[in-house]
C-alpha cells in the first residue's frame, strides 16, 4: 500500500504528523522495565501487569508488521500567570473539551477501515495510549521527533502540544526515516522548572512527584510535602512544556477551528462550583471530559489544595462544605487547606468537624490544620 494514501486519509482526519515504523521490539524496553522496578510508575500497576506485552507490538496486534505513528495537535495557549483567586489551572490537552480518546478513536477506526477496504486481507488496529505500546519510541522511530528531557516527544516545528496515536497493520509498509538526533542540547529548563523535582535525571520521570499524575491518576490523599508545590493546578500540569524553547513558536494546525473538536472547557476551572456538585451532578457535567478520570473525589481534593495555596478567605465557605463531604479524602484535603490559609475563622470550622469526625486520617489532618491556626492565624 502506498504510504501517501494513508497520509492523505490522516490529513483529512486532522492529524498533523505521520510516520511509519517497522513493528520491532522497542529499544527503550529495558529502560521501561527499570523505570517500573525503580517505583517511578507509582500506583499505575498496569505497567507492571503488562510489562511483557510491551516487549513487542505483536501483543497489541498479532501479525503486525508496521506501525503508523500519528500526532494530533491540541491548543498551545499562551503562557499563563497564576490563576485568579477561586480558579484552578487546567492542562492544555483538556481544553479541547471532550475526552481525547472519544475524539481520536473514531478517526483511527476510519483510517483502519480505509486501509482494510484497499487491502481486505490486512489486519489493522488503532490505539491511543491505552494499549501496551511504547508510542513515543515508535513515534521517534517513525521520524516524528525525539524524546525530550521531560520525557515528551518533541517535534522541531510543532513542539510537544499533541496527542500520539498509532495504527498497527499487518501490511509491510515503507518506513520513514527515524529521528536519531535529539535537540535539547544543554537546556534543562523543564527539569529546573518542575516545582516537585519530578525528574531525577534527564529523560526519566518519577510519577510519584509529577503534578499531572498526582492530580489525575493518584486516588488517595496527596502527600503533604507536595501540596503547596502543586500551586494552582487543579487538573494536570503544563510547566515542563511551557518552559520548553521548542514550544515558543505558534503551533500549526490549531485544532480548535475544526468542526469535529469542541472547545467548551476553559484553561481555568471555577473551584467553588465543584463543591456544590453531588455525584450525579458531577457525572452529568464531566462524564464526557478528561475531568472524569480523577472522579469527583479527585477533583474536589485538587480544588481544596489549590484553594489552600491561594491565600484568599473567600475560599472558606467552599472548604467548609467540603469539610463535611462524605468522602474522607475530600474532608482531609479541605481541613489541610483551611489550616494552610491560616485565617482565624477557619478554626471554628475545624473544631466543629473534629467533634464528630471518626476517620483517623481526617482526624490527623484536622489536628495538623489546627496547629497551623494557632497562635498566628489572621483574622
Amino acid at each position: 500500500m502506498n504510504p501517501q494514501t494513508i497520509q492523505n486519509i490522516a490529513d483529512a482526519e486532522g492529524f498533523s504528523l505521520l510516520g511509519i515504523a517497522p513493528a520491532i521490539s522497542p529499544t527503550g524496553y529495558p529502560q521501561l522495565l527499570q523505570w517500573i522496578e525503580d517505583g517511578f510508575a507509582a500506583e499505575m500497576s498496569y505497567f507492571a501487569e503488562r510489562k511483557e506485552a510491551y516487549r513487542h507490538p505483536n501483543a497489541v496486534l498479532d501479525g503486525v508488521r508496521s506501525i503508523v505513528a500519528l500526532a494530533f495537535p491540541y491548543p498551545a495557549l499562551a503562557n499563563r500567570e497564576a490563576s485568579a483567586p477561586m480558579m484552578g489551572k487546567v492542562a492544555r490537552y483538556a481544553s479541547i473539551g471532550g475526552d481525547y480518546h472519544d475524539i481520536l478513536h473514531p478517526k483511527l477506526k476510519r483510517i483502519c477501515r480505509a486501509i482494510t477496504e484497499l487491502n481486505p486481507e490486512s489486519k489493522n488496529r488503532g490505539v491511543v495510549d491505552t494499549a501496551p505500546l511504547m508510542e513515543r519510541e515508535f513515534a521517534q522511530l517513525a521520524g516524528l521527533g525525539w524524546i525530550g528531557k521531560n520525557t515528551l516527544l518533541i517535534n522541531k516545528s510543532r513542539g510537544s502540544y499533541f496527542f500520539l496515536a498509532s495504527v498497527l497493520t499487518s501490511l509491510e509498509l515503507e518506513s520513514t526515516t527515524p529521528h536519531h538526533s535529539a535537540h535539547c542540547g544543554t537546556c534543562t529548563a523543564c527539569i529546573t522548572a518542575c516545582p516537585t523535582d519530578a525528574f531525577p535525571e534527564p529523560g526519566r520521570l518519577d510519577a510519584r512527584k509529577c503534578i499531572s499524575y498526582l492530580t489525575i491518576e493518584h486516588r488517595d490523599s496527596i502527600p503533604l510535602s507536595l501540596r503547596e508545590k502543586i500551586g494552582d493546578w487543579v487538573f494536570g500540569c503544563d510547566i515542563c512544556q511551557e518552559v520548553c524553547p521548542w514550544n515558543r513558536k505558534p503551533t500549526k494546525n490549531d485544532p480548535t477551528n475544526r468542526s469535529d473538536v469542541t472547545h467548551h472547557l476553559n484553561e481555568t476551572l471555577d473551584l467553588p462550583t465543584l463543591f456544590l456538585m453531588d455525584d450525579e451532578r458531577f457525572r452529568s457535567v464531566f462524564r464526557k471530559t478528561p475531568m472524569w478520570r480523577p472522579r469527583r473525589r479527585g477533583m474536589l481534593r485538587n480544588a481544596a489544595i489549590v484553594m489552600g495555596n491561594q491565600n484568599d478567605p473567600a475560599a472558606l465557605p467552599s472548604l467548609k462544605i467540603g469539610l463535611h463531604d462524605s468522602d474522607p479524602v475530600v474532608r482531609g484535603s479541605c481541613a489541610w487547606a483551611i489550616g494552610n490559609l491560616r485565617f482565624a475563622a477557619g478554626r471554628l470550622f475545624l473544631l466543629e468537624r473534629q467533634s464528630i469526625e471518626q476517620d483517623p486520617s481526617v482526624i490527623d489532618e484536622i489536628e495538623g490544620a489546627l496547629k497551623n491556626l494557632s497562635p498566628n492565624a489572621t483574622s
